[in-house]
């Protein structure tokens, strides 16, 4: 889906089919990351964070929010490989079977509200579906 903020939706998936199969994936493990919001350097511990998502397939998804970050959700899928150095592992998780991709997005939410539904909110739900009775 979108890597980022902004009107630029650059897609790794360019078929209804491609997105409906990284959505229906298994995830064998979720890793909690972070990295300093752009332009703030990480002062004040201002930060940015999400969870990357590992497939059946090895294949490694970040999913985050953030306000522009998405057309239809402000949650997005994002190739991990478009990640810069800057993310930081908060620790990783293994997860209960049956977990899809499609579970986390749903737990980030389509909305954001700075205050009370972003980012950290959406990674604290997406860490607590690792742990979920499918």
């Amino acid at each position: 889906m979108s890597s980022g903020s902004g009107g630029n939706f650059p897609h790794d998936i360019t078929s209804k089919q491609g997105l409906t199969n990284l959505y229906n994936s298994g995830v064998t493990k979720v890793e909690h990351v972070t990295r300093p919001i752009e332009g703030s350097g990480g002062f004040f511990g201002r930060k940015h964070s999400g969870v990357v998502v590992t497939s059946d397939s090895s294949d490694r998804w970040l999913v985050h929010k953030g306000p522009g970050y998405g057309k239809s959700s402000e949650t997005v899928v994002t190739n991990a490989k478009h990640m810069s150095g800057d993310w930081q592992s908060g620790g990783v998780r293994s997860v209960k079977p049956g977990t899809r991709v499609a579970d986390y997005v749903k737990a980030g939410g389509s909305d954001y509200n700075v205050v009370f539904n972003n980012c950290h909110g959406a990674s604290r739900r997406m860490m607590k579906e690792a742990m979920k009775d499918r």
